[in-house]
């Protein structure tokens, strides 16, 4: 059972890190935890943080995120690991040198075997080497072991990161992330009043308004989606991502036509996935040719998703 934010001490393995979208390569690193803890009668743990790090370190950096907070505590519980350890990150936290923080996972979170990969560092004194963690792990009791990197995918030959899935989704390529991820990107957000153009089209969108700013949005552009309904239900969508460059210069908004609906969706959550990207954002010259475009943009859609 996935125990959320249980901080009492119990004997475990564990590994540390942010984990922000919970993609391929952070799945393959938690799987050797778990397995680790098995073999060893010990319980597996994700040690992660409420917020990025760098929020505190630099105060004038704003991340742009794959998952918000819930949404990373939720993959995580999928990974099957046994409990997850979410600190505050603090100045005060930051200010703590590897050591101290080695020995504050051994005291408090009962960390008996520490698993880290080749990227991790933590500890304001981040110039530590692996070795160095040995060393302080052998001071404060508590084994440090090397993580085998997940395989770089072979038509790709980059490891998967959640930089390189932030670079894929701000040019649009919502299957590349989604092959680097595992699973779709998606956004979750409330439907609000926009200014009715969609319905006027003959296409009625669902202006949507996402509830943390610090998540990414995908480039510019026109895409195949799934709407998770408030019902629970599938269904199809089209969206758009943009400007609306056709009717004059505005902010930019998330608006997705949801295909075979009809209804109010004012005020209701709507959780976005995306399947494929179909086109860039364009400007028209007239309505007539942005709806035979949106026309040919639907065709697209339901013969992709069929």
């Amino acid at each position: 059972m996935f125990d959320r934010d249980n901080k009492a001490v119990m004997p475990s393995v564990a590994t540390i890190g942010m984990f922000d979208g919970v993609h391929r390569g952070h799945r393959f690193v938690l799987k050797q935890v778990s397995d680790y803890a098995k073999a060893h009668g010990l319980a597996s743990t994700v040690i992660t943080f409420d917020r990025h790090p760098r929020e505190i370190v630099l105060s004038n950096w704003h991340p742009m995120l794959l998952t918000t907070y819930e949404e990373r505590i939720r993959l995580l519980e999928e990974t099957g690991v046994d409990r997850c350890v979410i600190l505050p990150f603090t100045k005060e936290m930051a200010a703590l040198s590897s050591y101290d923080f080695m020995q504050l996972m051994a005291d408090k979170l009962g960390v008996k075997v520490l698993m880290l990969g080749y990227d991790n560092r933590f500890g304001h004194d981040r110039e530590s080497t692996f070795e160095d963690y040995v060393k302080h792990g052998e001071a404060v009791g508590m084994e440090v072991k090397s993580l085998t990197p997940a395989p770089s995918p072979v038509e790709r030959g980059e490891t998967v990161s959640s930089s390189m899935i932030r670079r894929l989704l701000a040019k649009g390529d919502v299957a590349g992330a989604a092959e680097a991820l595992s699973y779709c990107y998606r956004i979750t957000g409330t439907v609000v009043k926009g200014e009715h153009v969609g319905t006027g089209l003959g296409f009625p969108t669902a202006n949507l308004q996402l509830p943390d700013a610090h998540k990414l949005i995908p480039a510019p552009g026109v895409y195949a989606v799934r709407c998770l309904m408030t019902d629970g239900g599938w269904k199809k969508g089209m969206m758009n991502i943009g400007t609306r460059p056709t009717f004059g210069k505005h902010q930019q908004t998330l608006e997705v036509h949801v295909l075979d609906f009809e209804g109010d969706l004012y005020g209701q959550t709507i959780t976005v996935e995306f399947i494929a990207r179909i086109r860039n954002e364009q400007r028209f010259e007239h309505e007539e040719e942005l709806i035979a475009q949106l026309k040919e943009d639907r065709k697209k859609i339901e013969n992709l998703m069929i």
